[in-house]
């Protein structure tokens, strides 16, 4: 599994950004799809996730102005951004796991990206 994410950028606080992750080599129907980010000097930490049967979870710090949402068909997964600030600026990474459910820990999922930056400046 190939994940290849775009849509990152610089963007002002307040502002919106949709991020991409498109796969290859195999169907998304039965994988959980997820987003993390890392911050310089922080850890990964888990942003968004969905899994095989569109359930959708989003971390607290998020909660409200991200939205993940999935096109099996497209064989991509959306992170749509808004009310964006300074906090979210990190490199996002698009993950994936060949079991349905969604988790938060780094360990457990098994195919990384190979991320996209997001600054939030002005």
């Amino acid at each position: 599994v190939q994940l290849v994410e775009s849509g990152g950028g610089l963007v002002q606080p307040g502002g919106s950004l949709r991020l991409s992750c498109t796969a290859s080599g195999v169907s998304l129907d039965n994988y959980a799809i997820g987003w993390f980010r890392q911050a310089p000097g922080k850890e990964r930490e888990f942003v968004a996730g969905i899994s095989s049967g569109y359930s959708t979870y989003h971390a607290d710090s998020v909660k409200g102005r991200f939205t993940i949402s999935r096109d099996n068909a497209k064989k991509t997964v959306y992170l749509q951004m808004n009310s964006l600030s300074p906090e979210d600026t990190a490199v996002y990474y698009c993950v994936a796991k060949p079991t349905g459910d969604v988790v938060t820990p780094v360990r457990l999922w098994d195919y990384w990206g190979q991320g996209t930056q997001v600054t939030v400046s002005s």
